[in-house]
């Protein structure tokens, strides 16, 4: 699915996406095809689902978006680990 299909197939929801058919531009990563996992009333509720599929599996490229958003946009952030006090 294409963004603007996933907002009229769920108005007003957040939604669990896994991207399909991705490629970075820049520093911005570009989600052409999605899929709908599953959509929430709320953020909590697909954070939960989203940190359970995500520790099972870290290699799948999944979002949460509200479908109010006419345009997502992914900034892509270099991880640099977690530092501890010396």
């Amino acid at each position: 699915m294409k963004w603007s299909e996933v907002r009229e197939h769920f108005p007003e929801r957040c939604v669990l996406v896994e991207a399909l058919k991705s490629e970075s531009r820049g520093k911005e990563r570009i989600i052409k095809e999605m899929s709908v996992i599953d959509d929430f009333e709320n953020g909590n509720a697909a954070w939960k689902v989203y940190k359970k599929l995500h520790g099972e599996n870290q290699n799948r490229e999944l979002y949460i978006f509200h479908t109010n958003n006419e345009e997502i946009k992914v900034i892509e952030q270099p991880y640099i680990g977690v530092r501890r006090r010396v």
